[in-house]
């Protein structure tokens, strides 16, 4: 088997050849679809002249021969061109018609992964340098056949290389995939309470990402369903903006024998493209804190006109950051729980869990999840695990079919301190979460217990979904005039009632649980006892203070022996002086 490092390195080393000719960052729009169209390659390469033959003999009977040319190859797939890539070497002078041609014979799916890959401009371009007969010379001595390369080492060869580039061209590559093992944590998460369901025979299950990428959420499911259970079949569905990674998404899925007409390209909050349909789990790892001025006008346009029979319902958070779209978007996703309900995770950056106060787009999203009872566990992932950023993230587990014991419950796990240094760093990411790692988690999810770490720290925690609400009250004192006498209303439903200043006007925020008249008998008025509740102005809010909630206090070192270091110090550095001057 050849090494992924290996595949890699020999891919990189066409590099060389473009070197020159082609700015560093324009090095991905060639290697990137010539890679794919070595894979197909090699993967059609076995049934090539049974294919062949098979054309031949329905065009003779004039049948359209599509469906049986895919029947031979046992893909959702075929080239019914009689060249490949090794005979394109034996007619040096006219490479660039042949492999035009060539990818002419592709079924229409893969001609769309290269018509995304801008792959014919790249042609006309290597062509004009002097440089396509060697680049194809070059990917037809890598030998990418499925027995010598699998399809979880091909989508880790592509994951490296996408890095690559994204690194030349300055680009976010956290954009484009989540770390594996990231994805293998959160897979755990959503299969662990359904192992029993999942290891019975000819189960067949749907799994969707709405920022799909490359695919790499969508393989790493596949696989571990598959070792759970080899007849077990998942159907994988997802949506893409970027025309690169969804041309290798789509190249992925379809090397996997996916339906790739369920991999859409577009925008998913403007044009959903997989609308009304549900599923039953998704994963996404949104962008962090991007901003989504432009879909602004689709995505108000659906909140106002549709309300709750679109997806953005509940409230839209604040334009600086688009990713609790995606949150409310995998909730409309989720089958309903009479067909079996749903389960999803989603990786958030830290100011979902507390941005914007009571009424505010942010509270009322997390006050629409927490009161359907949507959420079951957060886990604080540590700092420094993506290729793009450093800030502190965290996987949200949502499900419409919470177990008994879940019920009115939300469990948060503080995974911060559990990583291993990567052996080099990539990018922003130093730490990685190891197998052991994982698995502690997993284990601290499934047993859904409290629990500490060795040092007798909280690492994981269980709340009642109440305990993150709470009513914002506004708490108002009375206008004096000079002489200092309260000034009342004079009309209306004022009259004789105590008018607000403003400028000592103050909110306070009572916990759900608690009555916010005792609240407000206990910690304002021995404060302020001139001062009252507007009750039009009460709001309720939503926020999950995660680190708060596993903060330990260390008390500080006695002052003598604060004291006693400050005196030696001193003594030191007068020591220090006179030593100077001497």
């Amino acid at each position: 088997m050849a090494t992924q490092a290996a595949l890699s390195s020999f891919i990189w080393s066409v590099a060389d050849l473009l070197r020159g000719d082609y700015k560093q960052s324009d090095y991905g729009k060639v290697i990137l679809p010539f890679t794919v169209l070595r894979r197909l390659d090699c993967v059609l390469e076995p049934t090539k002249d049974a294919v062949l033959a098979e054309l031949a003999a329905k065009q003779k009977l004039g049948v359209n021969p599509g469906p049986f040319l895919q029947r031979k190859t046992g893909l959702p797939f075929f080239n019914q061109s009689p060249l490949d890539l090794k005979k394109l070497l034996g007619d040096p002078s006219n490479v660039e018609q042949n492999l035009l041609t060539y990818i002419q014979g592709f079924s229409s799916e893969v001609r769309d992964i290269f018509e995304r890959f801008e792959f014919q401009t790249q042609v006309e371009r290597l062509s004009k340098a002097g440089l396509l007969y060697q680049v194809t010379e070059k990917f037809c001595q890598i030998d990418l056949h499925p027995s010598r390369v699998s399809n979880a080492d091909m989508g880790t060869v592509f994951e490296e290389l996408i890095r690559k580039f994204a690194e030349l061209s300055n680009e976010t590559a956290g954009e484009h995939f989540t770390p594996r093992e990231v994805i293998r944590l959160m897979v755990n998460l959503l299969f662990v309470e359904d192992s029993d369901a999942l290891s019975k025979p000819g189960v067949v299950r749907t799994l969707y990402d709405p920022t799909a990428g490359t695919g790499g959420m969508l393989s790493v499911a596949g696989e571990y369903l598959a070792e759970l259970n080899p007849r077990a079949s998942l159907n994988v569905y997802g949506q893409e903006l970027n025309p690169e990674s969804y041309a290798i998404c789509k190249a992925d899925m379809l090397i996997k024998g996916q339906k790739v007409e369920n991999i859409v390209f577009g925008n998913t909050l403007s044009d959903d493209g997989h609308h009304g349909e549900h599923f039953d789990y998704m994963l996404s790892n949104p962008p962090f804190g991007v901003e989504w001025k432009k879909v602004e006008k689709e995505v108000r346009r659906e909140h106002e006109t549709q309300g709750f029979a679109g997806r953005f319902g509940p409230g839209l958070p604040r334009i600086s950051d688009g990713s609790m779209l995606f949150l409310l978007h995998l909730i409309s996703k989720m089958r309903p729980l009479k067909e079996g309900g749903s389960r999803f995770g989603i990786v958030l950056n830290g100011s979902p869990l507390f941005t914007g106060g009571a009424g505010s787009g942010e509270s009322e999203i997390r006050r629409y999840v927490l009161e359907n009872d949507l959420l079951e566990a957060i886990v604080g992932l540590p700092t420094d695990m993506f290729y793009n950023t450093g800030i502190a993230t965290y996987v949200w587990i949502l499900s419409n079919k919470k177990p008994a014991e879940r019920r009115g419950k939300v469990q948060l796990i503080d995974a911060s301190g559990m990583w291993q240094k990567m052996r080099k760093s990539l990018g922003s990411k130093r730490k990685e979460l190891s197998d052991a790692h994982i698995e502690r988690i997993t284990r601290l999810f499934g047993s859904f217990q409290e629990a500490r770490d060795e040092d007798g720290t909280p690492i994981s925690r269980i709340f009642d979904n109440e305990d993150f609400g709470y009513h914002s009250i506004t708490v108002e004192r009375p206008l004096r005039d000079e002489a200092g006498n309260i000034v009342l209303g004079t009309r209306g439903r004022q009259k004789g009632k105590p008018q607000p200043d403003s400028k000592l006007r103050d909110t306070e925020n009572v916990p759900y649980k608690e009555d916010v008249a005792e609240y407000f008998e206990r910690e304002v008025l021995p404060h302020a006892p001139d001062a009252w509740i507007d009750p039009d102005k009460t709001r309720v809010g939503y926020e999950i203070p995660f680190n708060r909630h596993f903060y330990v206090f260390k008390p500080p070192r006695p002052l003598a022996e604060i004291d006693d270091d400050l005196k030696a110090t001193t003594d030191r550095i007068l020591e220090m002086i006179k030593g100077l001057s001497a």
